[in-house]
């Protein structure tokens, strides 16, 4: 395995350049590894990269996405959100404990917290939404990434009216956090629960303006129409 890593890597490194890592690095407050490869190219590494393994169990490819993780490069982790998505026809509830290791080993800025989460998670939980409630402990978590990861694991079902009443609850639980990048998190779920259906999102600000952080605030209202974001933000 470590002889595929490594050729992956190699892969990556030659559609780098350290004008890219420098760039990359400003979207961060936090330290980050960075290979120094743009999005588009990540992609395209990602999925010539996956076609000699594509014929591996879900198991075996987990396997490798867990060693694409301990190598801490964010490049390398983008590839194991997006071979572990590959596999998601084949997602079980079990596979949980795994996600949920991946999160609060690996995960550890906003970038690889919502290429994991907005899909992997997303399919996961709509596949078996049981699974939700684990979503609100997570809300709890002392660990910031955590959090940003209960409420953006649903940001793509909340788009298409799924999971109204648990999205409540975990911004509802996020609602006074202090951490800017949970406060983005939240309030982006409910930017997209409100492409669904704006009304019950805006009675839900009103209902909480008062004490809801701007950041939070503002995502939320994003898609709203200008009457009512005028309204939302009056103090």
């Amino acid at each position: 395995m470590k002889k595929f890593i490594d050729e992956v890597y190699k892969q990556l490194v030659l559609v780098s350049s350290q004008e890219n890592r420098n760039a990359g690095e400003r979207y961060f407050k936090e330290e980050v590894k960075l290979i120094g490869v743009r999005a588009k190219d990540v992609r395209a590494v990602s999925k010539i990269a996956y076609q000699p393994i594509k014929t591996k169990t879900k198991d075996e490819i987990f396997e490798i996405c867990d060693a694409l993780w301990q190598t801490g490069y964010m490049e390398l982790g983008f590839l194991a959100a997006d071979w572990a998505y590959n596999c998601r026809r084949k997602f079980i509830p079990e596979d949980f404990e795994i996600f949920e290791n991946w999160v609060n080993k690996y995960v550890s800025n906003w970038a690889s917290c919502d290429s994991f989460c907005n899909h992997t998670m997303g399919d996961f939980v709509v596949m078996y939404p049981e699974f939700v409630h684990r979503l609100k402990k997570w809300a709890k978590s002392d660990n910031r990434w955590v959090r940003r990861a209960s409420a953006v694991s649903l940001i793509i079902p909340a788009r298409k009216g799924k999971f109204q009443n648990d999205i409540f609850d975990i911004a509802d639980i996020l609602l006074l956090d202090k951490d800017d990048m949970v406060q983005k998190g939240y309030g982006w779920m409910l930017k997209s629960a409100s492409q669904f259906d704006t009304r019950a999102v805006f009675k839900y600000v009103l209902n909480n303006k008062n004490v809801m952080p701007r950041t939070a605030l503002r995502y939320a209202i994003e898609k709203m129409p200008d009457d009512m974001r005028k309204e939302a933000m009056k103090k």
